[in-house]
């Protein structure tokens, strides 16, 4: 690789990064860091490019003497400090790091295993079909094993992910095995009546569907989970009946204004560079700072060096890069604040990168603004946005949870853009804000100070462009339990200018399965 200027590695290595949020960093080819919980920061300083990542496991230094770009996956030569002889170092926005030969091979593999599974466990059903081909037009790809078994009239779609695919796509199965079990009563409407759904995922990894499956419509199918081991062929079944065991911790509320008055230096520093800029709370130690949605400095309380006293120190950067604000590097902070007001408009530079991020957070920074433009019935002074949520298997933020004026509880789940697993993320955050609510920690826990909260169920709310609306939402809609009311909010397409709701739909009660969304426009 020809020779590169320090100066031009960093702009490489920063560039690429700026884009890779949850990527994964590589060091001869084991895994060092994973980005979506790790913190970097990348110097050119003294002629020499630095990168420096930490996480709670671990802390690296080290040199970069080069730097390609190739496949989604960015290579490095680096060096430790102290040590001549350099090392490579990859960062992958793909944590799939399998060849895809691998990939098909243990799909095929996986496939006769859950066939031998089904003959064994299931020895009163015919196996009517069972494939990983790709199906695009229906959204399916190879990742899931399809299948369909067969009992004198009765059948039941199958559905099943082997333990080498990752952690996010076991979780997103049961999106893919709603739309299978769709797919498979439409095609057997004559033959068979395909009576639900048998979902097989591997041990130990069932948590967050299990959630999920709670709350779907069981008069509208039979739902089924198994917990699959495949070395011994072992098959568990998880009981989906219970709504009570959701894995969730909720977090006590701040008090802004305490907060806001211990960092009202930090406050008037920042603003000064870019005034009008978003100050969120993030707790009693720490506030953020963001631009149209996208946080670029965070300040927060440490241990002074030396001593157990509390220190106020600034932090910036975009995504998982993070440098403490200093005299030398103030220059280089405030040419981002620049950089953000410049480009980060509804009429800025649409090729550029900070034009391009957190798009869910430029809306919610909208939809925070006033979020009686998403259903006249919510009270704009009555919010919170960006509530940790923890449950088994993913750290995940509420996008907003407000009240409407009679103090029923609402959760606003916001996309920019079109995904197919808008209604069941949408539904994730209903199950642990319902649980949370049915046992009243919300008050107890700081939030909705002084407001009398309604005991029912809350509601639901997905917003999304209205061109943007994947054709399966309708679907994984209608299966949803009734006990959700939910509503689809369409915007227009233009929402950076302002958000206006082109179409809604509510959850007809009338009918099982409920409405159908309007077809999308062509672009």
């Amino acid at each position: 690789m020809p020779t590169v200027t320090p100066q031009a590695l960093t702009r490489t290595v920063q560039d690429f990064l700026s884009e890779a949020a949850g990527a994964v960093v590589l060091e001869n080819g084991t895994l060092a860091f994973d980005l979506s919980q790790s913190k970097y920061s990348i110097s050119g300083e003294y002629n020499r490019c630095l990168l420096h990542m930490w996480s709670a496991e671990r802390n690296a230094v080290r040199r970069v003497l080069d730097a390609e770009v190739k496949n989604g996956t960015l290579r490095l030569a680096v060096q430790k400090l102290g040590q001549a002889r350099p090392s490579k170092l990859e960062i992958c926005r793909e944590r799939d790091r399998r060849s895809p030969t691998a990939r098909r091979a243990a799909r095929v593999a996986y496939e006769q295993k859950l066939r031998r599974t089904l003959e064994r466990h299931f020895p009163d059903f015919k196996i009517m079909r069972l494939t990983t081909g790709t199906d695009l037009e229906k959204s399916f790809g190879p990742v899931y094993t399809r299948g369909l078994v067969k009992q004198g009239r009765s059948a039941f779609a199958v559905l099943g992910v082997n333990a080498r695919e990752t952690q996010s796509s076991i979780d997103a199965a049961l999106t893919f095995g709603i739309l299978w079990l769709d797919v498979c009563r439409q095609s057997q409407a004559a033959n068979v009546l395909v009576e639900g759904l048998k979902m097989f995922v591997p041990a130990g990894t069932s948590a967050l569907v299990q959630e999920r499956m709670a709350n779907l419509n069981r008069d509208a199918a039979k739902w089924s989970l198994f917990e699959l081991e495949e070395r011994d062929d072992a098959l568990v079944e998880i009981d989906c009946g219970d709504r009570g065991n959701v894995a969730t911790r909720l977090v006590h509320a701040a008090d802004d204004d305490a907060a806001r008055e211990r960092f009202k230096d930090s406050v008037s520093r920042i603003q000064k560079v870019l005034p009008n800029c978003e100050v969120g709370v993030l707790s009693g130690a720490e506030i953020a700072f963001r631009w149209r949605g996208l946080e670029f400095a965070r300040a927060r309380l440490g241990c002074a060096l030396g001593s157990f006293r509390s220190s106020e120190e600034i932090v910036f950067g975009v995504g998982a890069e993070e440098r403490v604000l200093e005299e030398r590097n103030e220059a280089e902070f405030t040419e981002l604040a620049n950089c953000l007001r410049d480009t980060r408009h509804p009429y800025g530079p649409r090729h550029h990168p900070l034009w391009r991020l957190r798009p869910e957070r430029w809306l919610e920074s909208l939809v925070v603004g006033d979020v009686s433009v998403v259903d006249g019935r919510l009270e704009p002074s009555c919010q919170y946005s960006q509530i940790p949520a923890f449950s088994a298997s993913d750290r995940a933020m509420l996008d907003v949870l407000t009240a409407t004026h009679a103090g029923r509880l609402a959760v606003v789940e916001l996309k920019a853009d079109e995904d197919i697993h808008l209604p069941l993320q949408g539904l994730d955050y209903w199950s642990r804000v319902e649980w949370h609510h049915a046992r009243g920690e919300f008050q107890r826990f700081g939030y909705f100070e002084g407001r009398e909260l309604s005991a029912e169920k809350p509601l639901l709310f997905l917003v999304a462009p209205a061109l943007h609306v994947h054709p399966a939402t309708d679907t994984l809609l209608r299966y949803l339990s009734p006990e959700i009311e939910w509503e689809f909010v369409g915007i227009d397409e233009r929402w950076r200018e302002g958000v206006k709701v082109v179409f809604r739909k509510r959850v007809d009660r009338s009918t099982r399965l409920g409405p159908q969304l309007p077809h999308r426009a062509a672009s």
